[in-house]
């Protein structure tokens, strides 16, 4: 696993009510867009704090938002079903769609022509019987693959106008899917746990992953085709095929992730918390994209690598024609549009103009707005191509310690800015006071972090030390006895990589701490509390109540009364936090479904 990786985090406060969907120019890597609650579509420039545009038109709920491939041009999708696509160059709304009766949930522009597909809940790409939650044209333009709730992948053939296949090996909602960029290969991922890699010359899969530990949100080919990269909760994995190999795992502590991009070999990706959104940046240089697989923690085989990172086997590659609209056809369609209101759409209704002048595009940042979308010349450009690399973090913006058991290392690598949010306070008093005044107030509280960050080194020494040998439950318990709940999340987040460490003794230990996380304000210690409970109540709730409601046995049996004691008290224990889940579940909030999730779990205990 790889341990320092140059992970900076930013956060912003992107909408007045909950982030409803994010999404980031995959050209650039630099622009992004917000959809909210608050029904309107922000844009940003990644790493930086303000926004530089807003959209407003919609009259609910954004669910859904996609970039053009030149980045100028954004579409968002709503719950009520509309489309609005903008010009983010023209600064003006483009054109409204009411196409879907129910809210979108999907969206592609194709690679080469003005025209996108939309999915929705209403299931309207025929074929599937539930929500389309992805779709993706080839790089050719030629075909369309769609995957949805229904747990299937099905590809479309655009010119022909047929379904030419369909997948159907994953055994939960398949809610992404991409192109390889050059083969005839496409790659999906589930809420099953699983990447899935398909041969598009003979339809079949030729790859399936192994080790997510949680729902698959985002995956990515890398530019060059040599691997595939995938987000799941708080973590970073890279893939190889054929045969299947995990090169590396990387722990983010980005949460649910939303979406990634590449840019100057970082990986960019970005999640949201209520109305917040927080940004990562991955060193990619100091990932391994190649090589030997990832033992121990991910796979008990060693199964040999080829020598090339691509395997042994050839595909057919796709064919881009030599010219298309996305040059100066699509140039003039888009000059056309601007000077049109309402665009290319035909007999629009006085209600569609109505909508239209009710929408807007209004400049928050003009000097960035400026430097990114304004047109320059004929042939435009959003953003530059060239850029320079996100800054890494200081070294010492982590805390490291390792946790060694037999086998390969686990480090734990803790950005400090996640639990302090420093580099948000920092630009926070940049933009609201002079530098010098800045860097006093900052400079304050510097002797403050310092000791805490001493603290908290030592203590993670300290668990380190006791890990080493092997003691997992003597581990948390030294965490537990530090009356530092960091140092908890920091070793629950290790045992939760790998659940077969989890024990009996493990779970009386730690029930009342997750109790605590449960309750804290700190959303990464409540996701941990979620995760950890989640575990527990899998692993052990059926041994629990088997226990207990066993009859007793004859004779002295050590053992079982010894296991018949832990079941009492853990039973004690989730029967508290059981009150504690269904009043959060009944709380609006990122975490409401997960906690809902486990008010099911603990049924047997209301």
């Amino acid at each position: 696993m790889t341990a320092l990786i140059n992970i900076t985090v930013q956060e912003i406060v992107a909408h007045s009510s909950n982030v409803s969907s994010l999404v980031l120019g995959k050209a650039s890597g630099r622009l992004l867009a917000t959809g909210g609650e608050d029904c309107r579509v922000n844009i940003w420039a990644v790493s930086k704090p303000n926004c530089i545009m807003s959209l407003t038109g919609h009259t609910s709920p954004v669910e859904c938002i996609q970039f053009n491939s030149s980045e100028e041009r954004v579409v968002a999708g709503s719950q009520s079903g509309s489309l609005r696509l903008w010009d983010l160059e023209a600064a003006k709304i483009l054109r409204t769609l009411m196409g879907h009766k129910a809210s979108v949930c999907s969206l592609d522009f194709h690679p080469m022509g003005e025209y996108l597909a939309s999915g929705s809940v209403d299931s309207n790409i025929k074929g599937h019987t539930q929500a389309v939650r992805c779709l993706a044209f080839s790089p050719d333009g030629k075909w369309l693959a769609s995957a949805s709730d229904d747990s299937t992948v099905k590809l479309w053939d655009l010119i022909a106008g047929k379904m030419i296949t369909e997948f159907k090996s994953h055994t939960s909602a398949v809610n992404v899917v991409q192109f390889h960029p050059n083969e005839y290969l496409l790659a999906s991922g589930s809420a099953d746990r699983t990447v899935k890699l398909w041969d598009l010359e003979k339809f079949n899969m030729i790859g399936s992953s192994e080790g997510e530990t949680g729902v698959v949100r985002s995956i990515l080919f890398n530019p060059d085709g040599s691997c595939l990269y995938s987000g799941s909760e708080n973590t970073l994995r890279v893939y190889g095929w054929e045969p299947d190999r995990c090169f590396d795992v990387v722990h983010v502590g980005w949460g649910k992730v939303s979406d990634l991009a590449i840019s100057n070999n970082q990986m960019i990706a970005v999640s949201s918390s209520q109305n917040n959104v927080s940004w990562y940046v991955v060193d990619l240089n100091r990932v391994k994209k190649s090589g030997s697989v990832l033992q121990g923690l991910i796979q008990d085989k060693l199964i040999p690598a080829p020598t090339s990172a691509l395997g042994t086997t050839l595909r057919r590659n796709y064919e881009r024609p030599t010219t298309s609209c996305t040059g100066q056809e699509m140039k003039q369609s888009s000059e056309a549009d601007r000077r049109s209101p309402e665009g290319e759409r035909r007999s629009p209704s006085s209600e569609d103009e109505k909508e239209d002048k009710e929408s807007s595009a209004e400049i928050t940042n003009p000097e960035d707005y400026k430097e990114i979308f304004q047109p320059r010349s004929a042939i435009s450009r959003t953003p530059p191509k060239r850029t320079e690399p996100f800054a890494a973090p200081l070294e010492h913006s982590f805390s490291e310690s390792v946790l060694e058991k037999p086998g390969p290392a686990v480090k734990i690598v803790t950005p400090v800015i996640d639990r302090v949010g420093f580099p948000f306070l920092k630009c926070l008093l940049i933009n609201v006071m002079g530098d010098e005044e800045a860097l006093a107030q900052i400079r304050k509280g510097h002797d403050t972090m310092c000791v805490m960050l001493t603290s908290r080194y030592k203590n993670l020494d300290t668990v380190r030390s006791v890990w080493a040998s092997g003691d997992v439950k003597t581990s948390l318990d030294s965490a537990v006895s530090m009356n530092d709940l960091s140092i908890v999340v920091d070793v629950l987040n290790i045992i939760n990589l790998k659940p077969s460490l989890w024990k009996l003794d493990l779970c009386t230990s730690i029930l009342t701490q997750i109790e605590e996380l449960l309750q804290s304000k700190y959303e990464s210690y409540v996701q941990t509390g979620c995760i950890s409970l989640k575990l527990i109540l899998k692993r052990f709730w059926p041994l629990i109540s088997d226990t207990l409601t066993a009859p007793p046995s004859v004779g002295v049996d050590i053992t079982r009364e010894e296991r018949h004691r832990k079941c009492k008290a853990c039973y004690k224990q989730l029967k508290n936090l059981s009150n504690v889940v269904k009043n959060r579940a009944e709380q609006v909030g990122r975490h409401g479904s997960t906690f809902k999730e486990l008010q099911l779990l603990m049924a047997p205990l209301y």
